[in-house]
C-alpha cells in the first residue's frame, strides 16, 4: 500500500481544521512536513484534494469523497491497535471454542454466561460436534480451544485433564432390567443398544467398557443426537449409555431409569490447545473462567491423558 496511515491522518486533520499550521501543532510536526505530506498525496495521483485560498484550505469534491473513507480507515486502525495491545487492556474480541456434544449442551452454556458477564467487551462463538470433529477443527486452526469427552488421538495437540464425567446405562420405565440389582456382561452383550455415532467420545468410552464388542452386538441403533437417544430409550426401543450430565433431569423425573451394571464408565473430559502457541489475553481470560475445573499447570494430568490416547 502506497498511502501511509500517517499521511491519511495529516490529510484528515487538515481537512477538518482547514489549516496547515493548526495541523502541525496538533500532530507535533513541522509545517513543512505537513505540506510535503499533502503534496505527496496529491502528486501521487495527479489530482488536487484542496482548494487553496491564502493560508486556508478547503476540500474540493475529490477531497470530500476521500474524507469519510480516510476517517473510517483511521478508526479501524485505532481499533486494531487496541485489540493488539491487550497485554494491559480489558479482554475484547471473539473467541472460537469447540465442544463435544455433552460438554457443549450441558456444561459450557453456564460457563459461557459467566464469561460474558465478567468480560462484557468479549464474546464466544461455540461449535458443537463429536469429539473427533472438534479435535480436527482445533488442529486446523479453526478454533482457539476445545473441550472433548475422553482422550484426543491427535498428538500434535496439547491435552489437559479438565474434569471427571460418569456414564450411566439407562432404560425405559418398563424395561425388565429395572428390577435387577445388577446386569451382568453376558446380558449386556445381547441387549438392544441405542448408541452415538462413530467419532463420539461417549461411544468410544462405551466401546472400551464393552471390550470393543459393539460392532458384533446383535442389535444396535446409531443416532447422532443425545436427545434423540433419550427419547428412543424412553419409548422402549432399547437401552443406552450416556453421560450422567445429559440424563440427570430424566432420571430425577423417573422418565428414565439408571441401570447398575458391571461396566466401568468413568471418563475424563479433556481441554485441548495447540502446542507452542502464545496465548492472548482473551484466551487466558477464558481459561481462568474454566478453572478450578482445569489447572493450567497440571502437567501430570496432561501426560496421563496423552499416554492413554496412545494405548
Amino acid at each position: 500500500m502506497n498511502i501511509s496511515l500517517r499521511k491519511l491522518e495529516i490529510f484528515t486533520t487538515v481537512a477538518l481544521s482547514g489549516s496547515v499550521t493548526k495541523t502541525a501543532e496538533k500532530l507535533r510536526l513541522s509545517q513543512s512536513a505537513v505540506s510535503m505530506a499533502l503534496s505527496d498525496l496529491e502528486s501521487r495521483y495527479d489530482e488536487p484534494l484542496f482548494v487553496r485560498q491564502g493560508r486556508k484550505l478547503y476540500l474540493n469534491d475529490r477531497g470530500r469523497s476521500l474524507l469519510p473513507l480516510a476517517q473510517e480507515i483511521l478508526t479501524q486502525a485505532v481499533a486494531i491497535e487496541q485489540l493488539l495491545a491487550d497485554s494491559t487492556a480489558e479482554p475484547m474480541g471473539q473467541l472460537q471454542i469447540g465442544a463435544s456434544t455433552t460438554i457443549g449442551n450441558y456444561l459450557l452454556p453456564l460457563l459461557m454466561g459467566k464469561f460474558s458477564k465478567t468480560y462484557p467487551k468479549a464474546s464466544i462463538a461455540m461449535q458443537v460436534a463429536n469429539s473427533d470433529v472438534i479435535s480436527n477443527m482445533l488442529d486446523k486452526g479453526e478454533l482457539d480451544l476445545a473441550l472433548i469427552e475422553g482422550p484426543c488421538h491427535l498428538n500434535r495437540l496439547e491435552q489437559h485433564f479438565w474434569r471427571d464425567d460418569q456414564l450411566v446405562v439407562i432404560a425405559g420405565q418398563k424395561h425388565p432390567w429395572t428390577t435387577r440389582k445388577e446386569v451382568q456382561h453376558q446380558d449386556l452383550i445381547h441387549a438392544d443398544w441405542i448408541v452415538r455415532e462413530e467419532g463420539s467420545g461417549t461411544r468410544e468410552v462405551f466401546e472400551q467398557a464393552m471390550d470393543r464388542k459393539v460392532p458384533s452386538l446383535p442389535a444396535v441403533i446409531e443416532l447422532g443426537h443425545t436427545e434423540a437417544i433419550k427419547k428412543a430409550v424412553e419409548a422402549g426401543l432399547g437401552v443406552s449409555c450416556l453421560s450422567r450430565l445429559a440424563v440427570q433431569r430424566e432420571l430425577d423425573h423417573g422418565w428414565l431409569v439408571e441401570i447398575k451394571t458391571v461396566l466401568k464408565l468413568q471418563r475424563p473430559l479433556t481441554l485441548l490447545l495447540r502446542k507452542d502457541e502464545s496465548r492472548s489475553l482473551l484466551l487466558k481470560a477464558c481459561l481462568k473462567i474454566l478453572q478450578p475445573a482445569w489447572d493450567e499447570h497440571d502437567e501430570t494430568a496432561a501426560i496421563t491423558i496423552k499416554n492413554n490416547s496412545q494405548g
